[in-house]
C-alpha cells in the first residue's frame, strides 16, 4: 500500500500547479540556490498542511467554508504579487539576481500555508491508504512524511534543472522580455488557482 501512495505522490507532483510554475521560473530567472530555498519554504508548508489535517483541524473547513475561501482568495493574491514582483524585476536584472535565499524560503512557505488544497488533500486522500488494522495517527504521520519527501526531491530537480538557465536569462538580448512572460506565466497560474479551487466547498 504504501508503494502505491508513493505512486499516487509522484504522479500529483508531477502534475503542472502553482509550486511547479512559480518554482521554476524563481530558480530560471535567480539562480539554483534560490530555488533550492524555495523548495525548502514549500516542504516546511507542505509538512504543516499535514499537522493541520493530522490534527483533525480540516473539519473546521466544512464547518466553516469561508475559512476556504479566505485561503483560496489568499493564496490567489499571494500568487498575483509574486507575478507583479517578477514583472518588476525584469526590469532590473541586476536587482533581480540578488533576491536572497531567506526571501525565496519565505515566498514558498507563505505559498503552501495559504493553499487550501494542500489542507483538503492531505484530510481527502491520506485515509484511502490507511489499513483500518493499525495505528492510524502512525501511519498518516509516516505518508504524510513520505510525501513531503517525494514533492521535496521533485521540486528540488525543477530547481535544479530550470536554475541551468540562469545565466542565459541574465546576459541573453531577449532577457527582459522572456523574464516579462515569466512574470505572466506566473499571473496565469495565479488565475488557474483561482479558478480551479473554487468548487473546494
Amino acid at each position: 500500500m504504501l508503494w502505491s501512495f508513493v505512486i499516487a505522490a509522484v504522479v500529483i507532483e508531477l502534475t503542472p500547479g502553482p509550486n511547479m510554475t512559480w518554482l521554476a521560473v524563481l530558480a530560471a530567472s535567480k539562480g539554483r540556490v534560490v530555488g533550492l530555498a524555495a523548495v525548502v519554504g514549500i516542504a516546511l508548508g507542505l509538512s504543516i498542511a499535514a499537522l493541520v489535517a493530522g490534527a483533525g483541524l480540516t473539519a473546521l473547513f466544512a464547518q466553516f467554508p469561508v475559512l476556504i475561501q479566505a485561503l483560496r482568495w489568499a493564496g490567489t493574491a499571494y500568487l498575483v504579487y509574486l507575478a507583479y514582483d517578477a514583472w518588476r524585476d525584469a526590469d532590473d536584472i541586476v536587482q533581480s539576481s540578488a533576491v536572497s535565499a531567506p526571501q525565496a524560503f519565505m515566498q514558498g512557505l507563505v505559498g503552501n500555508v495559504l493553499n487550501p488544497k494542500a489542507y483538503l488533500f492531505y484530510a481527502a486522500m491520506l485515509p484511502q491508504f490507511v489499513d483500518a488494522t493499525k495505528t492510524a495517527g502512525q501511519q498518516i504521520a509516516i505518508l504524510s512524511a513520505v510525501y513531503v519527501l517525494v514533492a521535496t526531491l521533485i521540486h528540488s530537480g525543477i530547481a535544479v534543472a530550470a536554475g541551468s538557465a540562469e545565466r542565459f536569462l541574465q546576459a541573453s538580448p531577449i532577457a527582459r522580455p522572456l523574464r516579462k512572460v515569466l512574470a505572466v506565466a506566473i499571473l496565469a497560474t495565479a488565475v488557474w488557482f483561482y479558478f480551479s479551487t473554487r468548487n473546494l466547498t
